[in-house]
């Protein structure tokens, strides 16, 4: 995996960098561009400065997120396109309110809101019912959900089917990692698999880690072991960075008993609350 960029480089230097990410040729991207080999290279060694429209096109065609197709852009010399705001900013109020509403409107099953590190911005009542054994420390803001999920004095020793849970939280970092570049996001994943020695086999069969259709999330709880199936949402916007890279999970019951408990917890969390 190419090593991510550090600041501050030239627009050639991070065009070169997106091209290799990718994997893709020079000829390859001046097809996929409709421009020369020629003009590639020398966009590439910075001896061509490309238009506003041309930026664009190459973040295009290299599939280039948001926040980073500003950094193209001011590096070759124009203004930022897309804007970023923290989802409690006063003009993010809609937005905010429509992620309430879908983790609200979830329950009695649990859900969350993460940013692109995968630090927790929002989560429904349902969410705190299953922390009461987490070290405290964990849960300080910024509280990040991988290390929530995966430390040894976190959710970890809960997870029945660790090992599982574990290679698919990986993937989707991986996966992320490759599409981003980004080196906070690789030396989270560096992290997380050093944690890997301070835990057991997983308690339950596994069959076949990547053959199922959906991923199973199976807890230990002291009502018995619950079991989830858990989906992500991605907000997608052409002109916002923090709606980009906003993703929503959302975890279901896998079966009759684990609705049963649920609901139980729900009721007690509804009758509680003003």
């Amino acid at each position: 995996m190419p090593t991510p960029l550090t600041a501050p480089t030239s627009f050639g230097q991070r065009l070169r960098h997106w091209r290799q990410h990718r994997r893709l040729s020079q000829q390859e991207l001046s097809h996929q561009a409709d421009i020369s080999t020629r003009h590639m290279s020398f966009l590439e060694t910075d001896r061509s400065v490309p238009s506003r429209e041309m930026v664009l096109r190459l973040a295009e065609r290299l599939e280039v997120p948001l926040r980073e197709r500003n950094q193209l852009l001011t590096s070759a010399g124009y203004a930022a396109m897309y804007r970023e705001r923290p989802l409690d900013h006063p003009d993010m109020a809609e937005a905010r309110a429509a992620v309430e509403l879908i983790l609200r409107c979830h329950e009695p099953y649990p859900a969350l809101a993460m940013d692109r590190h995968w630090n927790m911005v929002a989560a429904n009542r349902m969410v705190p019912v299953f922390l009461a054994g987490v070290a405290p420390a964990l849960l300080q803001p910024p509280v990040n959900v991988l290390r929530l999920s995966l430390h040894p004095q976190g959710l970890a020793p809960q997870i029945a089917n660790l090992g599982q849970w574990k290679h698919h939280l990986f993937e989707r970092l991986r996966q992320q990692i490759h599409s981003t570049g980004d080196a906070a996001l690789q030396t989270l994943l560096e992290e997380l698999q050093s944690y890997g020695a301070s835990h057991g086999p997983d308690r339950v069969h596994l069959q076949g880690e990547t053959r199922g259709v959906v991923m199973p999330f199976q807890l230990d709880t002291a009502h018995g072991q619950l079991n989830f199936i858990s989906t992500v949402t991605i907000f997608g916007s052409p002109i916002d960075i923090t709606l980009q890279e906003l993703a929503l999970e959302t975890f279901l019951p896998a079966d009759a008993a684990t609705a049963a408990v649920l609901q139980q917890f729900y009721g007690q969390i509804d009758r509680h609350t003003p």
